[in-house]
């Protein structure tokens, strides 16, 4: 048995959770709705605020899927209920973010001859601060996992962090593998 997908899902109040005939699992709180197609053959049980996912067979094919399918549910009632965050940090000389002129377009300068305009689903709340003296963050906040991870990753992209000076976009927290550079004066006699 799965240890991920034996785990029940409890539901906040202020939750609901409707499953159709078709295993279409639909998620609703107070931060929005979010919607899942579960694999067909898997059970979802629910009973006293408790899902429970159950698959029918030890076959590998349900195997696969039941630890998965119990993830995505319980990240998808946390998320329409707490929420998700994700700050990426700017690391170098001259680097910064704005979203002044629009709130989902985000303007990043990272040392391109040009800036970056970004656009930002509107799913995901965006927000960059620049505090004086520290490095410029931007805040992600959303209640789909999915999608703060995906428009993150896409961020991080546009410069990832290097590894000898550290320069780059890294999440807050990151630690980056930092390599030696050259040495001076090594081979003269």
């Amino acid at each position: 048995m799965s240890r991920v997908g034996k785990m029940p899902v409890s539901l906040p109040s202020g939750v609901e959770i409707t499953v159709s005939k078709s295993n279409l699992v639909t998620v609703k709180g107070p931060k929005g709705t979010l919607s899942q197609q579960v694999h067909p053959d898997l059970i979802l049980e629910m009973d006293n605020g408790v899902l429970e996912v159950k698959r029918p067979t030890d076959q590998k094919r349900h195997r696969e899927v039941h630890g998965l399918t119990r993830a995505l549910i319980n990240n998808m009632v946390v998320g329409v209920s707490e929420g998700f965050v994700k700050e990426l940090e700017l690391v170098g000389v001259g680097y910064r973010a704005s979203n002044e002129t629009m709130k989902q377009l985000l303007e990043l300068s990272l040392g391109y001859s040009h800036p970056i305009m970004f656009y930002v689903p509107s799913e995901v709340k965006v927000e960059a601060k620049q505090e004086k003296g520290k490095n410029p963050i931007i805040r992600l906040e959303s209640h789909d996992k999915q999608l703060i991870g995906q428009i993150a990753a896409k961020i991080r992209a546009f410069r990832k962090p290097e590894p000898y000076k550290g320069k780059g976009v890294r999440f807050v927290g990151e630690e980056i593998r930092r390599k030696a550079g050259k040495t001076a004066g090594k081979g003269k006699k």
